[in-house]
C-alpha cells in the first residue's frame, strides 16, 4: 500500500492541531502551498541575484519565474517533493504571545491592590494579591517573548552554498571569481530578509538552529503550564474562573460543575510541546560529517508540531486572559481564616508598646491560637482566635487597635507598587512593537 492517503477524508487520520486547534495563519505557513511558493521565491531570489551579476539569465526568463510564483501544479510538485526529498522552515510569530501579555498586564494592574492569601508548598503563606500574583505569570511570559525575538533576530540565512557547502559550483558559475561569489551570497541573504547568512554550512545550516528555536518554544510550554496549573488550582478554590460561555456544559454528570477545560487543554498540549525539543536535540547530535538524511522526517514531523502547538496554546490563553473572573469574597472569606495566625506578631507588638511583657503575650497568643487551631482542624469550624483575644480581658489594651491591626491591604508588603514599578519600567516597553494588533480577540473551538 502506498504511502499517504486522503487526509480529507473521514477515513483518514488528521491532525487536531490543524483540523481543530491551530490558527489558519500558522497552518498556512506549513501548507503545501506557502512551501511550494517558498521555495519558487528563493530560486527568483537566485535567478535575479545571478543576473545582476552577471551570467546570461534574460528579463524573460525572469518575469517567467514571477509570473508563476503561485501558478503550482500540486501533484506535480508533489512528485517533485518524492523525487527531491526536501523541506522548508516556518517563520516564528509572537504576535500572540503579545495579546497574552497584554490582557494579563491589564488584569494586573486592576487588581494590584486586591489582597489575596499567598502560598508556599501549596500551604497558607504571607499574603499577596492578586495582581502581584498575575505578575508572576507575566514575568515568565516576558521572558519567552524576550527569548523568541532574539532566536528570530538571531536566525542566520543558510546562504548560496552548494551540496558540501565549499560554494564549488557557484565558483565555478562565475569562473572562479570569488568577489561574485560572496556577492551572489549576500544579495539572495538581503533578498531573503536575514541580516546576515553563515559562513560555514555543510549541505544544510548546523540543525543546532532548531534546538534554539525548539528550546524557545518548549519554554514556553513550562510557562503556560505553570500559568494554568495555578488557575486550575484557583478554581478549584473557587477564587478564580476562566471564562465560562452561558450553553457551555461543565460536566456531563454533574450539572453543578464548572471545569477548567481551556487551562486543561493549554496544559495537556504544553506537555506535548515541552517533549517536541528532545527530537532537534537527538537529531542534532547525529548529524554525519556535511549532513545525513535521517533528519528529514523527523524535522518534519517536530517542527511543525511544536509551531501548531504553541500558537493553539497562546490562542487558548488569550481567550483566558480575557474572560478570568475573580470572587473577591470568596478571597475574603480565606483571608480571615487564616489571618488571625499572621496577625499574632502585629498583636504581640502592639501590646508591647501599650506596656505589656512581650513574654506573657506570647504565651497567651500561644494557648489561645493553639485553641482556635483545634477548632478549625478537630471541629472543622472557622478561626475564631480573634473572638478569643476580644474576649481575653488581658488584651484589652489593644481592643480598640484589633480592626487597623487585621487590616489585610497592610500583609501585603509593597507588592501593589512592585506591580506598578513591573508593568510600567518591563511590560508595557516589551509591547510597544505589538500595538497595532492588540485588538484582535481569541476565538475558539470548544
Amino acid at each position: 500500500m502506498a504511502a499517504g492517503g486522503d487526509h480529507g477524508s473521514p477515513d483518514s487520520y488528521r491532525s487536531p492541531l490543524a483540523s481543530r486547534y491551530a490558527s489558519p495563519e500558522m497552518c498556512f505557513v506549513f501548507s503545501d502551498r506557502y512551501k511550494f511558493r517558498t521555495w519558487r521565491q528563493l530560486w527568483l531570489w537566485l535567478a535575479e541575484s545571478e543576473q545582476t551579476l552577471g551570467l546570461p539569465i534574460t528579463d524573460e526568463q525572469i518575469q517567467e519565474m514571477k509570473s508563476n510564483l503561485d501558478n503550482i501544479d500540486f501533484k506535480m510538485a508533489a512528485e517533485e517533493e518524492k523525487r527531491l526529498r526536501h523541506d522548508v522552515m516556518a517563520h516564528v510569530h509572537t504576535f500572540g504571545l503579545a495579546r497574552v501579555i497584554s490582557r494579563l498586564a491589564d488584569f494586573a494592574k486592576e487588581r494590584a491592590s486586591l489582597p489575596t492569601l499567598g502560598f508556599t508548598h501549596f500551604q497558607p503563606a504571607q499574603l499577596t494579591t492578586v495582581g502581584k500574583r498575575c505578575c508572576l505569570w507575566i514575568q515568565d511570559l516576558c521572558m519567552d517573548l524576550q527569548n523568541l525575538k532574539r532566536v528570530r533576530d538571531d536566525l542566520r540565512f543558510r546562504g548560496v552554498k552548494g551540496t558540501t557547502g565549499t560554494q564549488a559550483s557557484f565558483l565555478q558559475l562565475f569562473e572562479g571569481d570569488d568577489h561574485k561569489v560572496e556577492q551572489l551570497d549576500k544579495m539572495v541573504t538581503d533578498k531573503a530578509g536575514f541580516k546576515r547568512a553563515f559562513i560555514i554550512t555543510g549541505q544544510t545550516y548546523t540543525r543546532k538552529v532548531d534546538i534554539e528555536v525548539l528550546s524557545v518554544l518548549a519554554s514556553l510550554g513550562a510557562s503556560v503550564h505553570k500559568i494554568c496549573t495555578d488557575i486550575r488550582l484557583l478554581a478549584n478554590l473557587k477564587e478564580m474562573e476562566e471564562p465560562f460561555e452561558k450553553q457551555q456544559i461543565g460536566s456531563s454528570a454533574m450539572p453543578y460543575k464548572r471545569n477548567p477545560m481551556r487551562s486543561e487543554r493549554c496544559c495537556s498540549l504544553a506537555r506535548h510541546l515541552m517533549t517536541l525539543v528532545m527530537d532537534p536535540l537527538q537529531t542534532a547530535s547525529v548529524q554525519w560529517f556535511e549532513r545525513t538524511l535521517d533528519d528529514s522526517a523527523n524535522r518534519r514531523i517536530c517542527l511543525a508540531e511544536a509551531f501548531l502547538t504553541a500558537d493553539t496554546i497562546l490562542n487558548t490563553l488569550q481567550n483566558i486572559s480575557e474572560g478570568l473572573v475573580v470572587y473577591p469574597k470568596v478571597i475574603e472569606r480565606r483571608i480571615r481564616q487564616e489571618l488571625p495566625f499572621m496577625a499574632t506578631e502585629n498583636i504581640i507588638m502592639a501590646m508591647v508598646k501599650a506596656g505589656g511583657s512581650r513574654q506573657d503575650c506570647h504565651e497567651k497568643i500561644r494557648v489561645l491560637s493553639q485553641q482556635a487551631a483545634s477548632v478549625v482542624k478537630q471541629e472543622g469550624g472557622d478561626n475564631d482566635l480573634i473572638e478569643r483575644i476580644q474576649a481575653d480581658a488581658y488584651f484589652s489594651p489593644i481592643h480598640s487597635q484589633l480592626d487597623r491591626l487585621l487590616d489585610p491591604s497592610s500583609f501585603t508588603g509593597r507588592a501593589s507598587q512592585q506591580v506598578q514599578r513591573f508593568l510600567e519600567e518591563e511590560v508595557y516597553p516589551l509591547l510597544k512593537p505589538y500595538e497595532s494588533v492588540m485588538k484582535v480577540k481569541a476565538e475558539l473551538c470548544l
